[in-house]
């Protein structure tokens, strides 16, 4: 049986996406997405709020800085992963977050324009090999090498 790692998320950013860019300049940005759910709990409407953190690689990453902002409705389909890192102070810690294989506006009470980006890579930008990962930190640089 093969093992399947997908999610897709429907929330609103709670922060803008911060871009930056790896020692070889491959773009990664991040950003939280708050997810409400409401339920009936003994008659009485309940809410609850997940936070996720978010991380879009490359184009998508670059896309993502450029066109979203905090409080937009937004739909992010990707996978779990976890990574540890260590803090300033020498503390290990784990996190899971969610790396976006997509990312789009919901429509659902909103409109969007789609502006299509050109696919090569510009003049003196480096072309990005797909390699994701991080050395750690918690939010500092990331490398190019696969975290598996």
């Amino acid at each position: 049986m093969a093992s399947d790692n997908t999610v897709t998320l429907v929330g609103n950013i709670t922060r803008d996406p911060e871009l930056r860019f790896t020692q070889s300049g491959q773009a990664v940005a991040s950003f939280g997405l708050a997810v409400n759910r409401r339920y009936q709990q003994n008659g009485e409407w309940q809410e609850r709020v997940s936070f996720f953190n978010i991380t879009c690689w490359g184009q998508l990453g670059e896309n993502a800085a450029s066109s979203l902002a905090k409080g937009a409705r937004t739909i992010v389909t990707g996978r779990l992963e976890q990574r540890e890192y260590e803090t300033r102070e020498g503390e290990k810690r784990n996190v899971v977050e969610v790396v976006a294989d997509e990312i789009g506006p919901s429509l659902r009470w909103a409109t969007a324009t789609v502006e299509r980006t050109d696919r090569r890579p510009s003049e003196g930008a480096p072309a990005t090999t797909g390699g994701r990962g991080d050395s750690g930190g918690s939010g500092g640089s990331y490398s190019d090498e696969e975290p598996f």
